[in-house]
Order: structure tokens, then sequence, then C-alpha cells
């Protein structure tokens, strides 16, 4: 089966140019003209990647973005005309995989697009989010049952949901934005400064359970990432 992409961009001239660019790559293209259709089809839809533009007529590209990500793990890499790199910073915190700026060299698109798509794969094979085990610790999503050396630990359904998130994407580094955009919800009070509290708890229940090891290493000026105990061994 092929990979599947979507492509959402107001111009005609764009989404034509970047089909010929990746028709190098074995790949199905969809196509959106605005943001509110993009949303539709991504409800509809799994996609290996996204291809994002900024600028659209309805919906602009970050809030699509925002909006994705609050529920879809599928790559995104957005354009946009625009150099300025508070844009960039933007939309990657709030969770874009790649930027590119248009114009762009049509190799560096190919490559980005192999790359992401190579990547997806890649953490899709290497999870099973219904249970995660690491070194003394597991982690089950169905029964949301934690584990420090099969002993039982009680957290709050908050408290799991960030461990359960993070464990689950043991290479990415997540915001306190992304965090607050994947678990709370849109009626619910958010403050970043949350996400530290429901963090210290975690850490000191695992601690006070027999975890020799910290699960959730801060990655300082950005967020968090997990840390499996396994990795020192590689």
């Amino acid at each position: 089966m092929k990979d599947k992409i979507l492509l959402v961009d107001d111009e005609w001239n764009m989404r034509n140019l970047i089909k010929i660019h990746l028709s190098r790559v074995d790949v199905d293209i969809d196509e959106a003209k605005s943001g509110q259709e993009a949303l539709e089809m991504v409800n509809k839809e799994n996609y290996n990647l996204i291809i994002l533009d900024i600028m659209l007529p309805d919906i602009n590209g970050w809030e699509v973005c925002r909006t994705v990500r609050a529920t879809k793990n599928m790559p995104i890499l957005m354009l946009t005309a625009r150099s300025d790199i508070k844009d960039r910073v933007h939309g990657l915190n709030i969770g874009a995989d790649d930027y590119l700026t248009k114009p762009f060299a049509p190799e560096e698109l190919v490559a980005r697009v192999v790359a992401m798509i190579r990547r997806q794969k890649m953490n899709q094979e290497e999870i099973d989010t219904s249970t995660l085990n690491y070194a003394d610790l597991s982690i089950e999503f169905d029964s949301r049952t934690v584990k420090v050396k099969d002993k039982p630990i009680e957290l709050t359904p908050k408290e799991f949901d960030i461990l359960h998130l993070i464990a689950s994407q043991p290479k990415r580094v997540f915001t306190r934005e992304i965090i607050l955009d994947l678990i709370w919800s849109v009626n619910e009070y958010r403050d970043s400064r949350a996400i530290d509290t429901h963090v210290k708890n975690i850490r000191e229940k695992l601690r006070k359970a027999g975890l020799p090891y910290n699960p959730i290493k801060t990655v300082w000026g950005v967020g968090y990432r997990f840390y499996n105990k396994d990795e020192d061994k590689t």
C-alpha cells in the first residue's frame, strides 16, 4: 500500500508544483484548499504526512496544526513564505515536525518528505502503545495501570496521561504547550506550570515505589522527554 500525503495549500499552482516534485516518490496525494477542508479530511483518513501551508483563507496553518496535533500524531511539514525565526519556533512549539521556507529546492522537499515518512514508520514499528515495558517500569494503557517492579502505582488521570504520552514516544521532546494540547480538553483551564507540578508528582511517586532512575528528563528551555535506563547499555 502506498504512503498517503495530505497537501494543504490554497494556491493551485503551488499544489501542482509540489505534486510534480513528489512524482519521483511512490505516494498518493490528497489535496485540500482550506484549513476546514483539511481538518475534515484528517478526521476521515490517516495520513503518513501532512504538508501544510500557513497562509490559508479560513483557518491559518498554525491553528490547523494545533487542532490536528490535539488528537493525531501524523507528521506535519509546514510551508511558509516567511523566514522569520519566531514563526518557525512557534510552529515547532505547537506541534509541527519540520519547517520549509518558500521558495525551496525540489531536492530538499523530496528529501524531507522521505525522511519524515521513514521516521513515522520507524516510530510505529518501535512502539506498542497498549503496553509499554521499560526497565522496572510498565505502563498499560487499556487498564491505565502503572507498575514499578510489578507493583501497581496510584497515579491521577492527568499524571497517567502525561507519563504514557511521553513514554510512548521516547525519542521526542514534548513542550509544555504540546502536552496541554494533547491531554487537556478545550474547556479545561490551562496553565503550563501545572505540567511541572504533575511531572514532579510522577517522579516522586515512582521514586518512592522503588524505581531506581528518573524516567522523565527535563530538556532545559524546551520541555520534557522520556529516559529509558536501557539506553545506557547501548
